[in-house]
């Protein structure tokens, strides 16, 4: 079972289960909970081999579960075989947290289900950068917003994620420092559990990406990997090593962006920057989405123009950088979010020269870049993950 990488506290108490549940079957309710969470719709057949467990425990488990919205069980259609077929297990309506990305031109809020689903997503642009105490009130508002959409039972104790572009305390999830914002100590945890009433959890954004993508998307399976995320804040990253997150005394490991990456000195996040893609595409502002087509039209339409050079030199950049955390970290994949999988899906060819120019030979022989999977919904994921830890631990304070 995972743990979280933040601090957060919120109304405890179940429903139907008890405040008297032993350590044992919280544990063994918690580990259905996973399955489910990690591997999508589950026979009970199969969660009783993964766990070890005798089918009648499990059945209680999930009945138990299922009583209180957690899971919910269905009969397969359609199936074969001797014998009734084994029901299948799968999230339940309960089993929605609520996830949250401040950045510098925009507020994003979603409702995550169990299994990395988003169920409702919202984009507040602002037309400045948002200080804490704004930050707090729109996601408080959005929370809000979202939870009347839901259904009646899913509205209720779901905690709420935090993905932070900046340096998250693990003590108590204050944000010590998110430069681009302007964040300094902030107890960004204790303001929105105080307007919200829900339990609240927080973390570096790209340290919640690289959690996102190994557990839901291009680097699943993989024990060894980077990743890096590119936004309108900056550049930050995320360490999985031997399939353990890497946060650092502190949790402050990943800040990639601030390396240097220019023979000037420049760091990353000033060379490769999404403020200057949208620029050059002719853009005010706009999702990632919107950047990419415009970019991707662009070029098309002029293969020499102002785009292409703008994304090549972003390309040779962060291959330069990436050569120095290839050579550090011997990693099986690094995994590319934001606007860097931009740059790499639109120069793909010019990034990976610049890679294998720097990098030792052995390491990149071995190491893949890809783009990540998961889109604009990654850092939301990751950041429900928070939560879930929290309903994976204790299933009766959810």
């Amino acid at each position: 079972m995972s743990e979280s990488t933040a601090v957060g506290a919120g109304p405890a108490g179940g429903s139907g289960m008890g405040s008297g549940l032993d350590s044992v079957r919280r544990r063994n309710l918690g580990r259905i909970v996973e399955l489910v969470h990690q591997g999508g719709v589950q026979s009970r057949s199969a969660l009783t081999k993964a766990t070890g467990l005798n089918r009648s425990t499990v059945a209680a488990l999930v009945t138990e579960l299922a009583s209180i919205g957690i899971v919910t069980e269905s009969v397969p259609v359609g199936g074969q075989g001797v014998g009734r077929p084994s029901p299948l297990v799968s999230a339940g309506p309960r089993a929605v947290a609520f996830a949250a990305n401040p950045e510098l031109d925009a507020i994003t809020v979603a409702a995550v289900r169990i299994g990395g689903e988003v169920v409702e997503r919202v984009r507040r642009e602002v037309d400045t950068t948002p200080t804490a105490a704004e930050a707090t009130a729109i996601i408080a508002e959005l929370v809000a917003e979202l939870a009347d959409r839901l259904p009646d039972e899913a509205r209720g104790g779901g905690g709420i994620g935090l993905a932070i572009p900046g340096l998250v305390r693990d003590a108590d999830g204050v944000v010590r420092l998110a430069p681009h914002l302007g964040w300094v100590d902030e107890p960004l945890v204790e303001r929105l559990r105080g307007a919200t009433g829900r339990a609240v959890f927080a973390a570096n954004d790209a340290s919640l990406g690289a959690r996102a993508e190994r557990t839901f998307g291009a680097g699943r399976g993989i024990d060894d990997l980077v990743y890096l995320n590119g936004g309108a804040s900056g550049i930050g990253g995320g360490i999985i090593a031997g399939g353990r997150p890497v946060g650092g005394a502190r949790g402050y490991a990943g800040e990639f962006g601030h390396t240097s990456a220019t023979a000037a000195g420049n760091a990353l996040e000033d060379a490769v920057r999404r403020s200057e893609l949208l620029r050059v595409a002719g853009l005010a502002a706009g999702d990632d989405a919107v950047l990419e087509a415009a970019l991707a039209e662009g070029i098309a339409a002029d293969p020499a123009g102002v785009m292409r050079e703008e994304v090549v030199r972003q390309a040779r950049t962060l291959g330069r950088a990436l050569a120095g955390t290839v050579n550090i970290l011997d990693p099986e994949l690094v995994v590319l979010g934001g606007h860097l999988g931009i740059v790499l899906e639109l120069a793909s060819e010019e990034l990976h020269d610049a890679v294998r120019e720097r990098a030792l030979v052995p390491p990149f022989e071995d190491v893949t870049i890809v783009r990540a999977e998961l889109g604009q919904d990654l850092l939301l994921i990751g950041a429900a993950e928070l939560a879930f830890d929290r309903l994976i631990a204790d299933p009766a304070a959810w």
